[in-house]
């Protein structure tokens, strides 16, 4: 990954989730790798895998109604598609350091129709 965007970097996290590659997943979060949301606050690269990576098999889409890079983080607002038809939009911001996301905070709860 070196030499991308860090958009590119994110942008490479959800099309890990759209093609369930998890070598992709791996390759962009840092080994200290910590994700926020409010469900799970501040678990560790072993506990995302654990308990957030298996969403990637139910997941179709993702469509971008906003991405902004500013110093060290990205912004991602987004509306995913379910495999099952349903939608949901959440927004995420992703600090990353060294061509890696350090860290994820998740904002989400907008069910679509």
């Amino acid at each position: 990954m070196n030499g991308d965007s860090q958009t590119e970097i994110v942008r490479s996290a959800f099309r890990a989730y759209e093609t369930g590659d998890r070598e992709l997943i791996e390759s962009v979060l840092a080994d200290d790798y910590e994700f926020f949301s409010p469900p799970d606050p501040g678990i560790d690269r072993a506990a995302y895998f654990e308990r957030c990576w298996p969403n990637a098999g139910r997941l179709e889409s993702f469509e971008f109604v906003r991405l902004i890079e500013q110093g060290d983080e990205v912004v991602a607002t987004y509306e995913a598609k379910r495999f099952d038809g349903t939608r949901f939009r959440n927004t995420e911001v992703f600090r990353l350091s060294g061509g890696k996301i350090d860290s994820t905070e998740v904002y989400f709860g907008w069910d679509l129709e």
